[in-house]
């Protein structure tokens, strides 16, 4: 198999939209992931993948935390920001929990504590303690076969 038919297997598993960050340095650093998934009740735990290549990868290892935010319907936007599909700089505010950058407005913000790392190929999967969160009303970001999808509630 291929990389192309790999990708295209991968795309056919309709998922949500979440945006990461982190603040090193004083400046507020964020991506846009899709592999994003619970992993464990005692303790609470979530996993993020992140790319070797990403900067990211580092900013979170420095770091030592991050919160993911789940991204709204109306947040598209924000997504193709962090993914660094718009190339113009935005002055951006973000809402402090757990004295982390958040995203306003997202429907989650899961606020973490690096808890370990696994090296898989290349990418890392950062495994975050919970310390809190926040839910709000509303219908999540979905992406599919490389494109935003409506999810109806």
């Amino acid at each position: 198999m291929d990389d192309r038919m790999f990708k295209t297997a991968m795309s056919k598993f309709a998922t949500g939209v979440t945006v990461v960050t982190t603040e090193t340095d004083n400046e507020v650093r964020g991506m846009t992931a899709n592999a994003f998934m619970s992993v464990s009740m005692e303790p609470k735990l979530i996993a993020v993948s992140v790319a070797k290549k990403a900067r990211m990868h580092e900013y979170i290892k420095e770091s030592g935390q991050f919160v993911v935010n789940i991204l709204s319907n109306e947040q598209e936007d924000m997504s193709n920001y962090f993914a660094g599909m718009v190339k113009e700089k935005w002055e951006l505010t973000f809402d402090r929990f757990e004295e982390q950058p958040a995203i306003k407005d997202s429907i989650v913000n899961i606020a973490c504590s690096l808890y370990g790392s696994h090296e898989a190929g290349d990418h890392t999967i950062y495994i975050g303690e919970v310390k809190n969160l926040s839910v709000k009303d509303g219908v999540p970001l979905g992406y599919y076969q490389g494109k935003y999808c409506k999810i109806s509630e």
